[in-house]
């Protein structure tokens, strides 16, 4: 896409006395994108554990004699996506403290 340059030149004066107006409400949106962001890893978490407890009880359902290897792999897993989901819960209070 195509923006001459003389539009933008025209555009920056009115930028420029809309920013202050929203740097006063900015830190209000922070922690309310840091609420979401955490609601969202979450969410995320818990969809990955589901699915991986479904295909857990599929393949033991299929397979019964390797339901030690099968229960040892989807834990493993469940710890790792959980470890994502955490990074992201701090990265989000670390925005909303900032």
């Amino acid at each position: 896409m195509y923006i001459p340059i003389q539009e933008v030149i025209e555009v920056l004066p009115i930028i420029e006395e809309i920013i202050p107006e929203v740097v006063e409400v900015g830190p209000n949106f922070g922690a309310m994108g840091a609420g979401i962001g955490a609601g969202i890893v979450a969410i995320g978490a818990g969809i990955g554990i589901g699915k991986i407890g479904a295909a857990t009880a599929e393949s033991i359902a299929r397979q019964p004699e390797a339901t030690d290897d099968i229960r040892t792999s989807s834990i493993i897993l469940a710890a790792f996506i959980e470890g994502v989901a955490l990074f992201g819960v701090v990265v989000t209070l670390l925005i909303a403290i900032a």
